[in-house]
């Protein structure tokens, strides 16, 4: 499934006058359109005609088929297969149930004023009939093996055992390993209408005034330009309103600032907040207080799993690149709030290892059942 802006995704037929609206609605992100049921579009005044464009677009966006979306929208009855026309809005009804009732996690009300929450709180409660269904590549099941706190995917062998993967480390780091850490804001959260880039260089900051009220998950990145990387962070960023409701933060780590990268990365793979590590201490933590590197050739063409998690993100149909360093591993940190310390901690220990998102989601529930029963407690 490609990736794609705001402004691409509406494309320049009969949704690009509805933009300033959806702005001011909050409707401000591909995936959060994609939700939008009747009850919301008759909310904002959108026509038929409209109506029709955004299934068209859904459906042809989560098949990676967007290139035909300008002239599908444009097309008559007479040259336009109105079955397809059914059949992609129908298909974007029934995705926009399940997505909506998995989104709306368990509790709502504490960040009701955010734009993404709005999403979930225009939801009926009397058109809840079908919502039993739930993503369920997103729920931790009876019999999972929970990978534990500090998590990486298993080192299958290598040219017959000859050559032996690196070691990782099974500690979680320690809080005073990412308290003190430096880092600079390169973009801001994406929002219609936003300037590409940041004008001015924010001031490096400490990482952890980023935690301080709220928890954060930093997902580390390798190399931007690696299509690895772009589909882990396109769909670690796609869950975006899950991890609003759940009052948890998102923010993309580089250790190597190449400005033309970022503005390629940005927001077509991550419409967060992106961070510049420049002394690579997010990295040195993964690797328990050194850069975990592998060789292209041991770690990529000898390794059968760095193999097969390329073939899985060539299906999104992304783009790459080789621009910059690319031998040092992610991987991702979620940090509870204040001096909490980490969470959970997932080592790319093969090239595109993915964090499993169900670990993610169930990690960040358990904080916030945590912030809540702490809340509770202070109150008198």
């Amino acid at each position: 499934m490609a990736s794609f802006s705001v402004e691409e995704f509406m494309g320049n037929g009969v949704l690009k006058e509805l933009l300033p609206k959806l702005l001011d609605e909050g409707w401000d992100d591909v995936p959060t359109l994609k939700v939008m049921d009747a009850e919301d579009m008759n909310s904002i005044n959108m026509t038929q005609q409209q109506k029709d464009a955004l299934g068209i677009r859904s459906y042809l966006h989560d098949r990676g088929l967007m290139q035909f979306a300008d002239k599908l929208e444009a097309c008559d009855r007479n040259r336009c297969d109105d079955s397809f026309k059914l059949r992609a809005i129908m298909a974007r009804r029934r995705s926009s149930k399940m997505y909506r009732h998995d989104s709306i996690a368990k509790n709502l009300a504490s960040n009701s004023s955010n734009s993404m929450m709005r999403v979930h709180i225009r939801i009926n409660a009397t058109s809840d009939r079908s919502v039993e269904q739930s993503l369920t590549d997103l729920k931790i099941k009876d019999g999972y093996v929970f990978k534990g706190i500090v998590a990486a995917e298993p080192a299958e062998p290598r040219a017959c055992g000859c050559v032996q993967p690196p070691p990782v480390s099974d500690q979680v780091a320690p809080y005073a390993a990412i308290e003190n850490i430096s880092v600079q804001k390169l973009t801001p959260e994406y929002k219609i209408g936003i300037e590409p880039l940041m004008k001015m260089k924010t001031p490096p900051m400490k990482a952890s005034q980023l935690w301080r009220d709220k928890p954060a998950v930093f997902l580390c990145l390798r190399r931007p330009g690696c299509i690895m990387c772009r589909a882990e962070a396109y769909k670690l960023f796609t869950r975006k309103p899950i991890f609003d409701a759940l009052g948890v933060q998102l923010f993309a780590v580089l250790h190597e600032h190449i400005e033309s990268e970022v503005k390629d990365f940005w927001p077509r793979y991550w419409g967060g907040v992106i961070l510049f590590d420049r002394s690579r201490d997010f990295f040195k933590a993964l690797g328990g207080g050194k850069l975990l590197k592998e060789k292209f050739f041991s770690g990529f063409l000898l390794n059968p799993r760095a193999l097969s998690n390329y073939k899985r993100a060539k299906t999104t149909g992304f783009q790459l690149n080789f621009k910059g360093e690319g031998e040092i591993k992610g991987g991702l940190f979620i940090v509870g709030s204040g001096r909490t310390g980490i969470a959970y901690q997932f080592i790319e220990r093969n090239f595109g290892d993915w964090a499993p998102l169900a670990e993610v989601i169930e990690i960040c529930t358990q904080l916030q059942k945590q912030q809540q029963g702490q809340s509770e407690l202070e109150q008198p």
